[in-house]
């Protein structure tokens, strides 16, 4: 992983409806064990339409999607344009590779806020809707087998805080054995 340990907000976005993408917004307010005020993705137990109907009970990991800007750029060099928001995240990030943070880091974002990261983010099929294609790109299999997702990380609000862009961004990895992220 990088020595780098902070990164700054870029975007913040956030929709009360379930659509892939989601408006970019001046700031959002994390609540402790809820997630983003106002979004529809908030709640202590899923609300994923898929897991939600096959377990409604299971604990909300999804609290919080963050993405990093960068990712942009590799998209457009592929042919694809992408801009905040419009991968369904609630925090765009840059300056910090997310993908390479351990399960159980916590993100200080802002004065306040912290979130804790749950795992990776699976890209589904609504991506081909929003592009045909970028599925591909955003989970690729190389020739030894190993999986790519590019899609971004999840996470769970620990500490309530409103979030704007130009936020500072500071990891704070877990103690002991770093275990990488899995899929949530």
């Amino acid at each position: 992983m990088s020595e780098q340990q902070t990164g700054s907000v870029v975007a913040v976005s956030r929709d009360d409806k379930h659509r892939f993408s989601k408006p970019v917004v001046t700031d959002i307010r994390l609540v402790a064990g809820y997630g983003i005020e106002g979004d529809t993705h908030a709640g202590a137990t899923t609300q994923h339409r898929y897991l939600i109907r096959t377990d409604p009970t299971r604990a909300n990991l999804t609290q919080v999607h963050l993405v990093r800007s960068e990712l942009f750029d590799e998209l457009a060099a592929a042919g694809f344009a992408v801009t905040a928001g419009q991968l369904g995240e609630n925090i765009t990030t840059a300056g910090l590779d997310l993908l390479a943070l351990p399960l159980g880091t916590r993100l200080h974002l802002g004065a306040e806020a912290v979130v804790e990261v749950t795992g990776i983010r699976d890209p589904c099929s609504m991506i081909d809707k929003f592009q045909p294609g970028l599925k591909k790109v955003l989970k690729s299999t190389d020739a030894s087998g190993e999986i790519t997702r590019k899609a971004g990380l999840m996470g769970i609000v620990l500490v309530s805080g409103t979030v704007s862009p130009g936020d500072e961004l500071r990891v704070e990895l877990p103690a002991g054995e770093h275990l990488p992220l899995g899929v949530v």
